[in-house]
C-alpha cells in the first residue's frame, strides 16, 4: 500500500482526526540550479557531471565559490539538500592543487564519518586522479596498527571532535606535517555545537587555531547545519571569525504532509489523557502493515526500548519479526548501530525506534513516515526528525504525538509553534570558567603558553593561567607558563557529559560476561542502579550489582511484564548573588549554586497499563555542582496576603515538641521512607508527615496545647521528598508554589529555545536564603551557560507568558497541559497558582474581557 493511500485512509478515519490539531501539507518544490564556479578546477567539473551530480543546486555553487574565495562559510539548508558535495569539492580542490595539503573533517558522531568517508570514496574513485588522494578516518575505532601511517599520510582525515580533543591535539608534534599545510576545517552539523558540547568545541577550535599558528597554517572553516534561527551568529561565535552566510537552499523537496496529533483525553477532568507511547505505536503499526518504512523518535533510552518492545508486538501479527523493527540508541555497541544503519539502506529493517541519535544526516535511505512520540523539546529537533522522512523527494509524512507533559500540550493546541515560529537560538557560553579553565590546562600541555598570548576572545588569560599554576600542575618561568605535571588533562575533559567515564554493562548469564552496552556515569544512578530493568534491543535485563567504583553493571536476562523508572530529589543552596531587582511585588534574581542530585527510589511500572507496581530504593552517593540560577521571591507583604487569603501554606509551627517529636519518628522508622524504604541521603533528613493533617488539630501558640495530641508519634510517619508530595497530593494539600514551578519550568525552555533536560526547577514554602516563598531555576550545566542571566531579562514575559498559559487552559483544577496533573500536586491547584500569578503581576484589580479580580479578595 502507498503512503498515499495509507494518507487517505487516515483523513476518512474520524477516530483519528478528531484528535488532530493541525495537518499541514508542504507542497513539492523544484531545484534551482547554478553555473559551475569559475575557480572550481575542470577535473572536478567533469567528475560531477560523470556522476550524475550536476548542475550544482545554487546554495552549492554559491557555498564553493565563496570557499575557494577564501571565505569561512555556514551552510544552512534541509536535509539531503547536498550540503557534503559543497565542502567536498574545494577539499579536493586544494589537494589537487597542492600535494601537501590536508583538510580536517570533523563530525559529530562515528557514523556520520563512515558514511561520509563511503561518499568521498565514491568522489575519489571517479575524479581519477594522477597521483592517489589519501583519505582517512581517524578516530577511537581506529586500530593502533595503521595510526602511524595515517599521520605520515595526512590528506584528508575524517574525525571527531572528541578524537581531535584528546588524541590529536595533545600529540600534534606526531601531526606536524598535516597541521603545517592545514587547508581546510570541515565542521558538519553545526547546530549540535550547543550548550555544554557546543561551549566545549569552541574551545577546541581555540587550542585547534593555536597549534595551526604555531605550525604556521591558517585554515578556513566551513559549517553546515540544520536550520536554526542564528547559523552566522553561532558560527561566528564558534570560531571567533567572520562568516559568510548560504542559507538559500536550491535543492528540491517531495511533498510532506505534517500532522499534530493529541492523544484522546481518557479523564476530561483531571485532564488525563491516553498514553502517548501508545498512540505512537498504534500510528505507525498502521504505517508498518502499510508497508511504509517508518522511523519513530523517542525522548529516552527507556522509552526507545519500551516502545521498542510495544512495536515489535503490534507488528508481529503481520508478519514483520524482531529483525524487521529494531532500536538505535547511545549505548548500542558500534557493529550494531552499523548494522541496523546498514538494514534500513538496504530495507531489510522496516520500521526503527530510535532516540535523537538518529536524528542527524547519517544515510539511512529512503524512510517514508517520521512518528515522533513527544515533543523533542526544540522546534529545531522537530523539523530535523521530520526530515528524516522523504529524503529522496517522494511523498512523505510527519506525525507528532503529544504527550501529557505541559511544553507538548502547548505546543500540540499552539501549532503556529512549529509552522510559523522561527527555530530556536543555539546558545553557548566558550567563556564558561569550568569549561575554559579545563581546556587552558589542555592547551598549556600542547604548548607553552606565552606572555600576552591570546586565547580566542577571552580577555582575563592571565588571571586563569595564575589560579591554575596554585594546582601546582602549571609552572611560570619568565612570564611563560609551561606544563609540569605528570596528569594528562586531555583525558579528564569529556566534551559531552562532563565526565569522561562510563559504565559498563554486561551480561553474566553465560560462560564469562559479555558486554551489552554502557551508560555514561552521570547518568548511571538513575539507568542501572541494582533492581533496575535494563532495556537492550528490546530484551529485558535485570541489573543484578552495580560497582560503582569499578565502572561495571552486572545484568542478566529476564521475562518481566514491567520495566523500572528512577527518582531523585534535588537541592539548591545559593552561594552568591550576582543582580536583585524588585519587580512589582516580588524579587528577581540570579547568582551562583550548589546543586545536589540524589538517586532516592524507583517505581516498578507494568507495560501497556502503566500502573505502579511497586517500589525500590537506590543506595549510590549523591553527584554535586555549582552552576549559575535565576530566582523569584515574593515580597513579605505579597506572601503575607497570600498566606491570609489560603493561597499559599501558612509557615509551619508544629509547636515547641515538634522537633524532639520529628526526630523519634524518623529513629523508629529507621530513618527510612516508610513508603518505598529509601534510605535518608546524607545532605537532607526525609520529613515527616502528619497522617491526620496537623490543622485539623486547631493548634493557636499560647493559646492551648492541641500540639501535643497532633504530634503524637502514631499519627507521624517518615517519608521520602517524592513520597512526601505523592501523599500531600492525595490528600488534598494545596500547592500554589508547585503549580508555578510545573509551569515556569516548561515555559522557560521556549522562552530560552533550549532543551528541557537543560535546566531544573526548584520551589521552597521558605527559602533557607531569602526566608520566603521561592522558585528557583536553575542550569544543569556546571558553571552555567548563560540561561539564568537571560531569564532575569525575561522576568515579566516569562510570568505573563505562565499567566496567559494556565488562564487559557480548559481544566478545572489542574491538568499536564498548565499546572501539572492534579494527582501529583493537589486540588485546586490551578486557580490558586492562577492567583498567585494575578499577585505577581498586580493584575489584581482588572476584570471584565481582562483578567477577573480573585475569589480570595486579592
Amino acid at each position: 500500500m502507498s503512503l498515499s493511500t495509507v494518507l487517505d485512509q487516515l483523513r476518512m478515519d474520524q477516530r483519528f482526526t478528531a484528535q488532530v490539531t493541525a495537518w499541514e501539507r508542504l507542497p513539492a518544490r523544484p531545484a534551482r540550479y547554478a553555473e559551475f564556479p569559475a575557480a572550481l578546477d575542470g577535473r572536478l567539473v567533469e567528475m560531477v557531471r560523470r556522476l550524475g551530480l550536476s548542475p550544482l543546486y545554487t546554495h552549492q555553487a554559491q557555498a564553493i565559490e565563496a570557499a575557494l574565495a577564501g571565505q569561512n562559510v555556514a551552510i544552512v539548508t534541509g536535509t539531503a539538500s547536498g550540503k557534503s558535495l559543497a565542502y567536498h569539492l574545494p577539499a579536493l580542490q586544494f589537494r589537487l592543487q597542492d600535494p601537501a595539503a590536508s583538510v580536517l573533517y570533523l563530525f559529530p558522531t562515528r557514523a556520520l564519518a563512515q558514511d561520509q568517508a563511503a561518499a568521498l570514496a565514491r568522489l575519489v574513485d571517479a575524479l581519477e586522479p594522477e597521483q592517489a588522494i589519501p583519505f582517512h578516518i581517524y578516530d577511537g575505532d581506529t586500530p593502533t596498527s595503521r595510526r602511524t601511517r595515517i599521520r605520515r599520510e595526512g590528506g584528508l582525515i575524517l574525525s571527531n571532535p572528541d578524537m581531535l580533543h584528546v588524541g590529536i591535539l595533545p600529540y600534534h608534534s606526531r601531526w606536524a606535517g598535516f597541521f603545517q599545510n592545514l587547508r581546510l576545517v570541515v565542521l558538519d552539523e553545526l547546530h549540535t555545537y550547543r550548550g555544554v558540547f557546543g561551549s566545549h568545541m569552541a574551545n577546541v577550535i581555540r587550542r585547534l587555531k593555536r597549534v595551526c599558528r604555531f605550525y604556521g597554517s591558517a585554515p578556513r572553516f566551513i559549517c553546515t547545519s540544520a536550520t536554526i534561527a542564528n547559523p552566522a551568529e553561532h558560527a561566528e561565535r564558534l570560531l571567533e571569525a567572520p562568516v559568510v552566510l548560504v542559507d538559500e537552499d536550491g535543492a528540491p523537496r517531495g511533498e510532506k504532509h505534517l500532522i499534530l496529533y493529541n492523544p484522546p483525553l481518557v479523564d476530561e477532568k483531571l485532564g488525563i489523557r491516553r498514553s502517548y507511547a501508545l498512540a505512537a505505536s498504534d500510528i505507525a503499526t498502521r504505517l508498518l502493515e502499510a508497508g511504509v518504512q517508518t522511523i519513530v523518535f523517542a525522548r529516552s533510552r527507556l522509552m526507545t526500548e519500551v516502545l521498542l518492545g510495544y512495536l515489535r508486538d503490534e507488528v508481529k501479527p503481520a508478519g514483520l519479526g524482531p529483525e524487521s523493527v529494531r532500536g538505535y540508541r547511545g549505548g548500542y555497541l558500534p557493529l550494531e548501530r552499523r548494522d541496523i544503519e546498514r538494514g534500513l539502506r538496504e530495507g531489510t529493517v522496516q520500521g526503527v525506534v530510535a532516540t535523537n541519535a538518529l536524528e542527524l544526516g547519517v544515510d539511512i535511505g529512503a524512510l517514508g513516515a517520521a512518528v515522533l512520540a513527544g515533543y523533542p523539546g526544540t522546534i529545531a529537533s522537530t523539523w530535523q526528525q521530520f526530515g528524516r522522512a522523504g529524503r529522496r523527494a517522494e511523498v512523505s509524512l510527519g506525525v507528532l504525538v503529544a504527550s501529557g507533559a505541559p511544553l507538548d500540550q502547548y505546543i500540540i493546541t499552539h501549532p503556529h509553534y512549529v509552522f510559523e515560529r522561527p527555530p530556536e537560538h543555539a546558545l553557548i557560553n566558550p567563556d564558561n570558567l569550568v569549561i575554559l579553565a579545563d581546556h587552558l590546562r589542555c592547551a598549556v600541555y600542547e604548548l607553552p603558553f606565552e606572555p600576552e598570548e591570546p586565547f580566542g576572545m577571552f580577555e582575563d588569560v592571565g588571571a586563569v593561567l595564575a589560579l591554575l599554576a596554585e594546582t601546582g600542575d602549571l609552572h611560570r618561568s619568565n612570564g611563560t607558563y609551561h606544563w609540569v605535571s605528570s596528569a594528562y588533562p586531555a583525558a579528564e575533559v569529556n566534551l559531552r557529559t562532563g565526565s569522561q567515564d562510563t559504565v559498563i554493562v554486561q551480561d553474566v548469564s553465560g560462560d564469562g560476561p559479555e558486554v551489552i552496552g554502557e551508560v555514561d556515569r552521570p547518568s548511571a544512578p538513575l539507568i542501572v542502579y541494582e533492581g533496575a530493568v535494563y532495556l537492550h534491543e528490546g530484551q529485558s535485563y535485570l541489573i543484578e550489582e552495580l560497582d560503582w567504583e569499578r565502572g561495571i553493571a552486572q545484568a542478566r536476562p529476564a521475562s518481566v511484564d514491567y520495566y523500572t523508572s528512577a527518582s531523585s530529589s534535588v537541592s539548591v543552596q545559593i552561594e552568591e548573588e550576582y543582580e536583585t531587582a524588585q519587580a512589582g511585588d516580588c524579587f528577581k534574581a540570579h547568582g551562583w549554586v550548589l546543586v545536589t542530585h540524589q538517586a532516592t527510589g524507583y517505581r516498578l511500572i507494568r507495560r501497556y497499563t502503566h500502573e505502579t507496581l511497586g517500589y525500590g530504593e537506590i543506595t549510590l552517593p549523591p553527584q554535586q555542582f555549582e552552576t549559575t540560577a535565576y530566582w523569584i521571591t515574593l515580597t513579605d507583604d505579597l506572601s503575607g496576603k497570600l498566606v491570609a487569603a489560603d493561597v499559599l501554606l501558612r509557615p509551619n509551627d508544629y509547636g515547641p515538641n515538634w522537633r524532639e517529636q520529628r526526630n523519634r519518628a524518623r529513629a523508629r522508622d529507621g530513618y527510612r521512607c516508610t513508603r518505598c524504604g529509601a534510605p535518608e541521603p546524607p545532605d537532607r533528613q526525609h520529613d515527616v508527615h502528619h497522617l491526620r493533617p496537623f490543622r485539623e488539630f486547631g493548634y493557636v501558640p499560647g493559646q492551648n496545647e492541641a500540639y501535643l495530641e497532633a504530634n503524637a508519634l502514631e499519627n507521624l510517619i517518615t517519608l521520602c521528598r517524592r513520597c512526601h508530595r505523592a501523599v500531600e497530593a492525595a490528600q488534598g494539600t494545596r500547592s500554589a508554589l508547585s503549580g508555578l514551578s510545573n509551569v515556569l519550568h516548561n515555559l522557560a525552555t521556549l522562552f530560552l529555545m533550549c532543551s528541557p533536560n537543560d535546566i531544573g526547577v526548584v520551589a521552597e514554602q521558605r527559602s533557607s536564603y531569602t526566608g520566603l516563598p521561592t522558585v528557583m531555576i536553575y542550569d544543569h550545566a556546571p558553571g552555567g551557560l548563560g540561561f539564568s542571566a537571560r531569564l532575569y531579562d525575561l522576568h515579566g514575559e516569562l510570568l505573563r507568558g505562565a499567566f496567559d498559559l494556565v488562564r487559557g487552559c480548559g481544566c478545572a483544577e489542574g491538568c499536564p497541559a498548565c499546572v501539572g496533573p492534579v494527582g501529583e500536586i493537589g486540588a485546586e491547584t490551578k486557580p490558586l497558582t492562577l492567583t498567585l500569578l494575578r499577585a505577581m503581576l498586580g493584575l489584581w484589580e482588572e476584570d471584565g474581557d481582562g483578567v477577573q479580580t480573585s475569589q480570595t479578595g486579592l
